[in-house]
């Protein structure tokens, strides 16, 4: 499950406008979230605050054969209370766990928010193994981020190390330096955008000229943003580095198809070419894939996940994602007669109705006179019509917008790949406390398939 304090750390990204998808490091994000998911081992529990709006805590305890938990502690100079909601019986889920997650707009104003030199601190120790780790991230121009990370732990060669990184963000690209302790490690990436909103025309004017709008020719036409970037790291101490190139296309939240990311990533050195692929098929429903392949030694590898949301109803896939409800056919306005009870005793039909065929019995027409004709009649309304509901026309909105929160109550996750190695997991919600049970599944060994079984508890206010 999603930890609070990421959860909360996102909303700093969120107050302060930097868009944690101008990022190389970000690239297979979706993806790597349906196909790589991890599961609880063993039970904990966590206990998570939001005591002020610039302040959190966290409290974990586990067991897994030998008891261990660890504690958090985050400072923000912004307040977070606007951009995240601690309590967890109203956290919205898809906001906590949907995995697959739109690309952010690229936006003028959020190099606004960004003016002020915004600070996040955060820390965390393991017990027992007194393990320590740290981040410190500090905004230092509406383009310019500054991020340290640390971990201190005795059986770390110079027992810890400390990354550095310093980001550049653009808006059209991003670039990011890095240097590390381990190794001397010394590298840097970057992404570069083109296509779609980079060009400014992520107004829903333009998306609906270009044959995106509900009523435009082109309707199906994909609108999404490229993206294309890599990255080269050397190790001074080893004397070894290495590279990779990727290209992304992503739809954009103004496009009114299917959502799609689709990415592709290559390893000169080691000869490894990586496709992925993912979509939203419905409302409820996400998929993605994977193909590896190395042409070296001509070995593959492939995964498949899935991510299924079950409404406060039942289990649904809604496949009108475009509408908010489906049309369904009227029932029939004289339905079919249905045997009595005594002729299904006695193992006959009915007898036949009598049919009304002589004129006396018939109703007459009553004539229609040349004032009727002047008449106005009453409109009727279309029952297809959607309308507004009372709770709807309270809030000020439309059906549907704005109450994923109150839709959705639990997830199921799935993943397999070529190894048969399946992992499920399932969250959701039961009154004030988000839950996690997951299982770790090997197919090739019927006799004890299951390798790992878990569930985890978290409870924030």
């Amino acid at each position: 499950m999603r930890e609070f304090m990421d959860y909360i750390q996102t909303a700093f990204y969120g107050a302060t406008g930097w868009n944690r998808d101008n990022s190389y490091s970000t690239l297979n994000a979706t993806s790597h979230a349906l196909l790589h998911f991890a599961t609880p081992r063993g039970l904990r529990l966590t206990l998570s605050s939001l005591a002020t709006p610039h302040f959190a805590t966290a409290y974990q305890l586990g067991t897994i054969g030998v008891v261990d938990g660890s504690i958090s502690y985050l400072y923000s100079t912004v307040p977070l209370d606007y951009h995240a909601i601690a309590q967890s019986d109203r956290i919205p889920l898809p906001d906590f766990l949907r995995s697959y997650s739109p690309l952010a707009a690229l936006e003028p104003h959020n190099r606004i928010k960004g003016a002020r030199q915004d600070v996040l601190a955060y820390g965390r120790l393991y017990l027992p193994m007194s393990m320590l780790e740290a981040l410190l991230v500090k905004r230092i121009s509406p383009t310019l981020q500054m991020q340290v990370s640390a971990v201190s732990d005795q059986t770390l060669r110079n027992g810890g190390t400390v990354l550095g990184m310093v980001q550049y963000d653009e808006g059209r690209y991003g670039v990011e330096g890095l240097a590390s302790s381990d190794g001397g490690l010394l590298g840097i990436r970057g992404l570069y955008n083109f296509g779609g909103d980079v060009a400014g025309s992520a107004s829903p004017s333009n998306t609906q000229e270009a044959g995106n709008g509900p009523s435009g020719p082109e309707r199906e036409r994909i609108y999404g943003r490229f993206s294309a970037g890599g990255e080269l790291y050397y190790g001074t101490l080893n004397k070894s580095g290495g590279m990779s190139l990727g290209a992304r296309f992503a739809t954009l939240p103004s496009h009114k198809g299917t959502p799609l990311t689709a990415t592709m990533t290559i390893n000169p050195l080691m000869g490894t070419l990586s496709w992925t692929y993912a979509v939203m098929a419905g409302r409820d429903c996400s998929l993605a894939t994977k193909m590896d392949f190395n042409v070296y030694s001509y070995e593959s590898a492939w995964s498949v996940g899935l991510e299924l949301w079950r409404k406060k109803g039942a289990w649904a896939v809604d496949t009108d994602i475009d509408g908010d409800v489906s049309e369904r056919p009227s029932p029939p306005m004289y339905p079919l007669p249905q045997r009595s009870f005594q002729a299904k005793m006695e193992w006959r039909m009915d007898d036949p109705l009598l049919l009304l065929d002589t004129p006396d019995l018939l109703p007459t027409p009553e004539p229609r006179t040349a004032q009727a004709h002047t008449v106005q009649e009453p409109t009727v309304q279309d029952p297809t019509a959607q309308q507004r509901s009372f709770r709807a026309k309270l809030d000020w909105r439309q059906n549907h917008e704005g109450e994923d929160e109150d839709v959705y109550s639990e997830v199921l996750k799935a993943r397999l790949d070529h190894h048969w190695r399946m992992g499920l997991l399932w969250e959701g919600r039961i009154k004030s406390l988000l839950f996690s049970l997951g299982s770790g599944i090997d197919l090739r060994r019927p006799d004890s398939p299951f390798r790992t079984l878990g569930l985890e508890v978290q409870f924030s206010s």
